[in-house]
């Protein structure tokens, strides 16, 4: 019971915080910022689970997010829009009549469930025709790269459909709530950060489980567990999927506390700034991911607002210092000083 409660004394420290003590003492705009942050390290929990467990290094976790942000934005123009109605951007765009794809959108329970089963679906799909190729490494890296690609040039050329380059915005009200009330945005913050909560125990408690560790030994030796008897491909698509229903969840949650949804926040460019956030915190720890998406977001921030021209240089910066005084991360660093202070 003594370890039991030793182990979880530092989340339930990090929950104190999130849920009592930020929403008291942050003003709503850092805190809409925190909840920013909170949905990016929802994200970077599913890649640490796929490649800091999974030995899966995806480039492209932007494809999945972008799903389940889209599903969310097209539920809240149709509500925007009202019975019949039809969202801004499409009547700019000389739209006359509703595509059949956003129809069923209309449905709030139908919008989340697609949010989180339809980059499921797809990780499904790409995993089961990757994976019993044998096809991992680099190249499976390469692929998701290429997926990410691929959806921009989808997304933008989609202009009645998606929106184009500038994607979604102009989002007023959710479940009837006014999204521009501060007590809405605090709600927000609130389910964000209970979720990103719920799933850090669910993911927790997968890795510690047999197929934790038969993930782990398909990472170090996938010729020896095929050996054994199992499917090394059935196990890698099962987490890919897993981290991309992550994603998904978190771009939909992403959508209503930033307010808006666009190609450039999904491509490649902020599918690599997820990795190098997980590769920052430690990415064989899942509270490290979690933590090196909170400190990159914040550092992004904090730089751009008092560094307009360099910002880019002092975070990678950061990165090289991160990775070369602590190689395993902001995690791995802690914990060689934990280990130093019981030695």
């Amino acid at each position: 019971m003594r370890d039991l409660i030793r182990r979880n004394l530092p989340f339930a420290a990090v929950a104190v915080v999130a849920l009592v003590a930020a929403p008291l003492l942050l003003e709503p705009f850092r805190l809409g910022l925190l909840a920013k942050y909170l949905c990016y390290a929802i994200v970077a929990l599913g890649i640490g689970l796929a490649w800091g467990k999974g030995g899966m290094l995806t480039l492209g976790q932007g494809v999945f997010f972008g799903l389940g942000g889209y599903a969310m934005a097209m539920y809240l123009k149709l509500t925007e829009a009202g019975p019949g109605g039809l969202p801004d951007f499409m009547v700019w765009s000389g739209v006359e009549e509703l595509p059949a794809l956003w129809a069923p959108f209309a449905s709030p329970v139908l919008a989340l469930g697609m949010a989180v089963l339809g980059p499921m679906a797809l990780a499904v799909v790409l995993g089961t025709l990757v994976f019993r190729q044998r096809v991992r490494g680099a190249y499976f890296a390469i692929l998701t790269q290429a997926l990410a690609a691929a959806l921009v040039i989808l997304l933008v050329g989609q202009q009645g459909l998606t929106g184009g380059t500038n994607g979604m915005t102009n989002f007023f009200e959710l479940f009837g709530r006014d999204l521009a009330e501060d007590s809405t945005q605090r709600g927000l913050y609130l389910v964000t950060a209970g979720v990103l909560g719920v799933l850090y125990l669910a993911t927790r408690q997968l890795v510690n489980s047999r197929f934790g560790r038969l993930l782990v030994a398909v990472r170090d030796g996938e010729d020896r567990v095929r050996f054994l008897g199992y499917d090394p491909a059935l196990v890698k698509t099962v987490t890919f999927a897993i981290s991309a229903g992550m994603a998904g969840l978190a771009g939909a949650l992403f959508v209503p506390v930033v307010g808006i949804i666009s190609p450039a926040l999904l491509g490649v460019v902020p599918s690599l700034e997820l990795v190098v956030a997980v590769a920052v915190g430690g990415r064989h720890a899942l509270a490290g991911a979690v933590l090196g998406a909170v400190v990159m977001g914040y550092a992004k921030t904090a730089f751009s607002e008092q560094f307009a021209d360099g910002w880019l240089y002092l975070q990678g910066a950061l990165f090289i210092l991160v990775m070369t005084l602590a190689p395993k991360g902001i995690a791995g660093l802690l914990g060689r000083v934990r280990r130093a202070r019981t030695a």
